[in-house]
């Protein structure tokens, strides 16, 4: 059986070198990181005729083998490496049919490194539209290579494209330029040194800064001599090869690429006037957020209270079916009312990330990137901070890596520093069970007023992004600007394959990534809120039954029997605040209402044990600490653990509440139930907005930290992220709580 052939996708951003890879890999994919290095890896299995495999790598998107940052260096050391595993039996590069003279410069510095080269010209489709024509068999005469056109939006010339790939042993390996004519005494002298290597593998290899395997040197002195020629010298060597490859491109372009402006259509450029607008630009991208924030709260309102219930009829049907024990109250109690605390959310979650797979797709996402270089400027950063900052709403870990592409040191490692202030995925759980329970149903110009919370909450990370990085820009005292240059792409309609794979990825990467954390603090809160450590946990039927007798029912028990009282004989479910004793309370409790009194007993003896437990002992211990904020001791075990992922707040909460609670209680309605002392609710308006602020400001979790430790190489910039947003975050919050409370 003949082994996988190794392909490298390669290309520029914008090209559509994602659409081939689904549509070569389908759903055979994976995604991880380059060794030793936090950069994206994507890779999947595509069948070939004949039975044969190939081993697909997308590569990330890169102008040039002119490396800049960290992500194009990746391209360059795979395809310089043959001993790497990933190295190539054959390179595709992906070019767009509009942007063909640019796309090529890739593709003829990969075919100089003498690997077989598969040109892929996409957005076939558009062709017609824009006056465009090509001579595919002059073109491959002209290359000296073979020519996949292809639309996938229309799946077309996969299949072809398959066909060449499996053929790749019959493509010429020859260059397309001879680089050595750039200055032929330099690199004379390189050969003589290195008579087995190409001539422009050395070039790059003189040039680029990247990890390579050792040369065997003849001479290490001279090499180290050529690698030590002026800066100004290789540049003006680069621009030379530059040069004279854009002269082979427009020889090659003349013949067999042909544009007719009068056949072309579009109105592309006054769309760009419009979205791009230094007014109307603003007022478009926050109308489509509102938009968006409207519809994640209109379309996700049914499948999330299926999931809710369903989680609570799981926890209902394990803890009545299962054998009684300490599993089945673990698998009751902790490890579904935690995962169902994060579940319940995955219809919100996937919205989001649907709409900004659209956004991302129509070619809009670039728009905003360049709208926003405006606002960017003042506060001492540049365009490509946009790109952190707007990943950073999916997680803020990949945002914090993609500041590799920001040049400047000093903006990258401003944009490092104030990414985590945007609102994560993370967030989003916290932010939504807050809102249902705190703000009002209504609506304002049609948006309600809890998406209009939603959509501050996101302004609000954002605005605190952008004042942070003014005051670092002031106070940091380091050198450097970068220049901000962007590419607008083509608009065109959302392929939907793309849009359910970036869906389903992100997703399902939210939930496994969050799933794991949360089912291993499930486990702990379950069992610290299961057992205790003094006679009072354990004598607790004991206690809570001789002060019922003596003081009655606490207020919230006393709220809970009027409520189920009220519904059974008025149905409207209205919850009076009734004096109640033993004596009276089993006068108004019939004899067919026994189960309700029974219930009240057994939810006041959980509660009782709950704060007795070592659980308790802990959330009693912080409780001065959070107090001034509006919590009690449960939020606070709440917050202190969301430090390893903001979405186990929620799990917490629903874990620690289920601890010997009514498992057909909903998480929402559990929170929602909660009383302090007096018997007002918990979760009011005042604790509900100190709660978000402060998740809105403080730092998001421990795997961010470490990310940056690791993006600057310091364990300072991490501690002071943690401790300044941790001050920033405690300060809102107490001041929003004492205001409104």
């Amino acid at each position: 059986m003949s082994k996988n052939i190794n392909v490298a996708l390669i290309g520029n951003p914008n090209t559509g070198k994602t659409s081939v890879f689904n549509q070569l890999t389908g759903l055979n994919q994976k995604v991880g990181n380059y060794p030793g290095i936090t950069v994206e890896k994507k890779e999947g299995i595509c069948k070939l005729p004949r039975g044969t495999k190939a081993h697909i790598l997308d590569l990330p998107g890169t102008y040039s083998l002119n490396t800049t940052s960290a992500d194009e260096s990746v391209v360059a050391e795979i395809l310089m490496d043959n001993t790497n595993k990933d190295y190539p039996d054959v390179a595709v590069v992906v070019c767009d049919v509009e942007n063909l003279k640019r796309n090529l410069l890739l593709f003829t510095q990969i075919k100089d490194l003498q690997i077989p080269t598969i040109l892929v010209i996409n957005m076939s489709d558009r062709m017609s539209r824009k006056g465009i024509t090509l001579d595919i068999p002059l073109m491959e005469e002209k290359l000296n290579t073979k020519v996949a056109l292809v639309s996938t939006r229309k799946k077309e010339g996969i299949e072809r494209l398959k066909e060449l790939i499996h053929n790749y042993k019959e493509l010429s390996d020859e260059p397309s330029i001879d680089c050595r004519i750039i200055e032929p005494t330099y690199f004379s002298h390189l050969e003589k040194l290195f008579p087995d290597y190409e001539a422009y593998k050395l070039w790059l290899l003189v040039t680029q800064d990247v990890n390579f395997s050792p040369l065997t040197k003849k001479d290490p002195s001279e090499f180290d001599n050529l690698k030590s020629k002026s800066k100004a010298d290789l540049k003006r060597l680069q621009h030379k090869e530059t040069v004279l490859r854009y002269q082979f491109i427009n020889g090659t372009l003349k013949e067999s690429y042909k544009i007719d402006f009068r056949n072309a259509k579009g109105p592309r450029a006054d769309l760009d006037k419009i979205l791009t607008h230094k007014i109307w630009g603003y007022v478009i991208f926050i109308a489509i957020l509102m938009l968006i924030f409207q519809a994640i709260y209109e379309w996700s309102g049914y499948p999330m209270d299926l999931i809710d219930e369903s989680f609570a009829a799981m926890a209902e049907w394990t803890s009545n079916n299962l054998p009684p024990g300490i599993l089945t109250d673990l698998l009751a109690e902790g490890i579904i009312a935690g995962i169902g605390g994060v579940v319940i959310f995955i219809p919100q979650i996937a919205f989001l990330f649907l709409f900004m797979a659209l956004l991302e797709e129509s070619g809009y996402m670039s728009r905003v990137v360049f709208l926003m270089d405006r606002v960017m400027r003042p506060f001492g950063l540049t365009g490509k901070s946009v790109v952190p900052l707007m990943s950073g709403t999916a997680c803020a870990i990949p945002a914090v890596m993609a500041a590799r592409t920001i040049d400047s040191w000093k903006e990258r490692l401003i944009t490092i520093l104030v990414v985590p202030f945007t609102t994560c995925s993370a967030r989003l759980p916290v932010y939504l069970i807050l809102i249902a329970l705190v703000i009002p149903e209504g609506a304002v110009l049609g948006f309600s007023y809890q998406a209009l919370t939603l959509m501050s909450l996101y302004l609000i990370g954002f605005a605190a992004s952008v004042l942070s990085a003014m005051v670092l820009n002031k106070f940091l005292k380091i050198k450097g600007k970068s220049i901000f240059m962007v590419e607008m792409p083509v608009y065109r309609w959302p392929l939907f394959k793309n849009v359910l794979y970036t869906v389903v990825e992100k997703t399902k990467s939210f939930v496994l990534g969050a799933g794991k954390i949360i089912l291993a603090i499930s486990i702990v809160l379950w069992f610290l809120g299961s057992y205790g450590f003094t006679k009072e946990f354990y004598n607790a039927e004991e206690i809570v039954t001789n002060r019922i007798e003596e003081e009655g029912f606490t207020p919230f028990t006393k709220t809970f029997i009027a409520k189920n009282l009220n519904s059974e004989e008025s149905g409207e479910g209205e919850a009076i605040d009734l004096n109640f004793d033993l004596k009276s309370t089993r006068q108004l409790i019939k004899d067919e209402n026994e189960d309700l009194y029974n219930t009240a007993v057994e939810q006041e003896i959980a509660s009782f044990q709950l704060e007795n437990s070592f659980i308790g002992y802990a959330g009693k211990a912080i409780e001065p600490i959070v107090a001034p904020l509006g919590y009690d001791w449960k939020i606070g075990i709440g917050v202190i653990t969301s430090f390893a992922a903001r979405e186990v707040f929620v799990g917490t909460l629903a874990t620690i509440y289920s601890v010997g609670s009514d498992e057909e209680e909903t998480i929402k309605n559990r929170m929602a139930a909660e009383v302090r002392p007096s018997g007002k609710p918990v979760f009011n308006l005042a604790t509900g907005i100190s709660l978000m602020l402060f998740y809105a400001f403080a730092m998001q979790c421990m795997s961010t930290l470490a990310i940056v430790k690791r993006e600057t190489n310091s364990w300072k910039w991490p501690a002071y992220q943690l401790i300044s947003m941790s001050i920033i975050a405690y300060l809102m919050a107490l001041v929003a709580y004492q205001t409104l409370k």
